[in-house]
């Protein structure tokens, strides 16, 4: 299999959206909606400490080495943004009350209290448009020449959330085109030793599954969301491991129940 190539850097309207192994011939399109913690200069620190903005609310700690290394295995185009989810949150719609969050988990942002409509369309033009923009432009390519496309997101998720322990070391997220999910369930499940989540610990019902939607499944595209407990991440090491196996299960599920990926193709 290929190797993914070094980020590409692509601007929209102020802020780098990369885009890496742009070519690669894998049917799968992976996309990482929440790889990096970096808050522009412009915005200081929105009133938080430091361990806030390395904490998991500024970011999905260990999706992009994980998806890099699915990326290098599969041939597959990787796409993300490169301005931490505090600013926006480019896997959420424009009306969505956390698009800008004042409030993550328990953690008051005081960089997002009170924001003007200029602000939140200055925020939107920053990333989110040029990244959904960056994703569209790169699937309408891939379909012009006749390439399929299956749309993989790649999360991680904190083990304790609101005083809440979570026990899936996965977890996967789909909606109505389950065919991919299943799959990935079935196969994970059967390796031992995981307990996988079935649309836990998000759901779509949750308004996580907007990138998802937007760029497969609304489109006809086979497509899931993955989530990784981001302490089975906590080494370079461990990024490539679960890299290696999720490249392999979604490589086997193209392969063994035929998803075409390709757009107008619909759903099972």
């Amino acid at each position: 299999m290929g190797q993914a190539g070094e980020p590409q850097p692509e601007h929209g309207t102020g802020a780098a959206i990369s885009i890496e192994n742009r070519q690669g011939q894998s049917d799968f399109v992976l996309l990482v909606d929440h790889a990096s913690n970096v808050i522009p200069p412009e915005y200081g620190d929105l009133g938080l400490s430091a361990e806030a903005r390395v904490a998991h609310i500024a970011w999905d700690p260990g999706a992009l080495g994980t998806a890099r290394e699915m990326a290098r295995l599969l041939d597959a185009p990787l796409i993300y943004p490169q301005v931490s989810r505090l600013i926006i949150d480019c896997n959420r719609q424009h009306d969505a009350h956390d698009l800008i969050p004042a409030v993550s988990e328990t953690t008051r942002i005081p960089g997002n209290e009170n924001l003007t409509e200029r602000e939140r369309q200055k925020r939107i033009a920053l990333a989110h448009a040029p990244f959904h923009a960056a994703a569209e432009a790169l699937l309408a390519e891939r379909d012009a020449r006749g390439q399929a496309s299956i749309v993989v997101s790649v999360h991680t998720y904190t083990p304790v959330y609101k005083g809440v322990s979570r026990p899936w070391e996965i977890g996967i997220i789909a909606a109505q085109d389950r065919r991919l999910a299943d799959f990935l369930i079935r196969e994970l499940e059967a390796e031992g030793g995981l307990t996988v989540g079935d649309n836990e610990p998000y759901s779509p019902a949750d308004g996580v599954y907007y990138t998802v939607n937007r760029h497969g499944e609304s489109q006809g595209r086979a497509c899931v969301m993955i989530e990784v407990r981001n302490n089975e991440l906590v080494t370079a090491e461990q990024e490539r491991e679960w890299g290696a196996r999720l490249a392999r299960i979604l490589e086997a599920a193209r392969a063994r129940i035929g998803l075409s990926g390709g757009k107008g193709s619909g759903n099972a």
